[in-house]
């Protein structure tokens, strides 16, 4: 299918699709006259993206993480695996944005917040 099939069916931009493209989550054969054709399974990859980055992988984690996850006869064993890791990293995170934050309310009202914290 072309570009702007895939764009319909996926509710993706012809943009988007071209970036993905470009950063290798999809691929699309070129034709003798130019456009781009994509396969029918394409449609559900794209989803597939969209989701999970919806839940909070990067493009690059889904790029890492694709190819074994299409192929896996167990794919949601591994997509457990990754939204573990994932957790912790978020949970890791979380753990650093209330240090910080802890650190910002002992600065306010100190005259110079700037200044190390006794």
């Amino acid at each position: 299918m072309r570009i702007g099939e895939l764009a319909a069916q996926t509710g993706l931009s012809r943009d988007a699709i071209r970036f993905y493209e470009k950063v290798g989550l999809v691929a699309g054969e070129r034709l003798a006259n130019g456009y781009r054709d994509f396969s029918p399974e394409t449609v559900a990859w794209l989803q597939y993206v969209r989701t999970a980055q919806t839940l909070g992988l990067s493009l690059a984690e889904i790029a890492r993480h694709g190819a074994e996850l299409r192929e896996l006869p167990d794919s949601a064993a591994a997509l457990s695996a990754l939204f573990e890791e994932k957790i912790q990293v978020i949970d890791a995170r979380m753990a650093e944005l209330g240090a910080l934050r802890a650190e910002l309310t002992a600065r306010v009202g100190t005259g110079c917040p700037l200044r190390a914290a006794d």
